[in-house]
């Protein structure tokens, strides 16, 4: 697809960076948006509380596909503040979505596999099983889903909007907290401390999912999709993931194996949610990738333990 334009908004973060990569490794002209580390020139500075903002950029980058990653995305900072988190993950999602389909711009919004209640035995889901949140932070990723879909329906450019759930991410972090599994690195690190004790789950399922293979697909997405005779015809929501599968204890046991240290003061915790505490957690997510399959679209992804075997060492050098 030879002069294409991307814009990727939450540029600088995890998956936006990757995002940003995987369009412009197949040469496409790639802009994002970003807010406290914006440079100016790839990554524009843009408030996306203000739609103002988001017309004047989508006006000047004239993309045809936006990748919407950016999100207010941790479980528990949404529960601290739910009005920032209402206004990046729904609010700005349908501000967004408006522009979009006015200018009939393909908007792929990044959702997240915790739209679903997780429950034993339920997994894997359907990319139409009937949602059910168990949090505030898969509440307004879903709400952000709705408002996204609705706006190019009310426009009637359906198919112009998709929604890509993904479940949690690991890749090439600039600061391991960028990552729910990055993180765990450090819990690994710091379990080498005298006296040190650590509480892991050891109860959920996560399916840790590489950022480079979610870019690769969102590429491949929309190279699909703009390419469509008839795109009323495809599905409009898709899901992604791995099939990898660890609870973030025995992500913390294949660190320390992978990096020779003793994971000892790190202790498993089989309980699984505490009833009082304020986020619950789904016990299993896996998503169903058969909507990927079925448009051909290259499901496969990097191997977990490889992949940080290789990490690891290039940090050992």
């Amino acid at each position: 697809m030879a002069g294409k334009t991307a814009l990727v908004t939450g540029a600088t973060g995890l998956l936006g960076r990757q995002v940003m990569r995987a369009f412009e490794r197949n040469d496409w002209t790639v802009k994002g948006t970003g807010f406290s580390r914006a440079d100016g020139s790839i990554v524009l500075k843009v408030d996306l509380g203000k739609p103002s903002e988001l017309e004047a950029c989508l006006d000047n980058v004239k993309p045809q596909v936006v990748v919407h990653c950016a999100a207010n995305r941790f479980p528990d900072k949404c529960d601290k503040d739910p009005e920032a988190a209402r206004a990046l993950n729904i609010e700005a999602t349908r501000s967004l979505a408006a522009l979009c389909a006015a200018r009939d711009i393909l908007l792929i919004y990044i959702s997240t596999d915790y739209v679903f209640p997780g429950k034993p035995g339920d997994a894997p889901y359907a990319a139409n099983a009937t949602p059910q949140p168990t949090n505030l932070y898969g509440q307004t990723k879903l709400d952000g889903e709705r408002a996204a879909l609705e706006e190019f329906k009310n426009a009637g450019k359906q198919g112009l909007g998709v929604v890509l759930r993904v479940p949690v991410l690991y890749g090439d972090a600039e600061m391991p907290s960028e990552s729910a599994v990055n993180t765990l690195m450090d819990s690994v690190w710091k379990a080498q401390e005298p006296g040190t004790k650590i509480q892991m789950d050891h109860w959920a399922l996560r399916y840790p999912t590489n950022t480079e293979d979610v870019g690769r697909v969102c590429h491949d997405v929309s190279v699909k999709y703009l390419g469509a005779s008839d795109r009323t015809l495809l599905p409009q929501t898709l899901q992604f993931s791995s099939e990898d599968k660890f609870t973030k204890y025995e992500i913390c046991k294949l660190f320390g194996e992978i990096m020779g240290l003793s994971i000892a003061a790190i202790e498993p915790n089989t309980e699984g949610n505490d009833p009082n505490a304020a986020v619950q957690r789904p016990y299993d997510c896996h998503l169903s990738t058969q909507e990927l399959k079925d448009l051909g679209i290259d499901v496969s992804t990097q191997d977990f333990t490889g992949w940080w075997r290789w990490q690891v060492r290039a940090f050992r050098k």
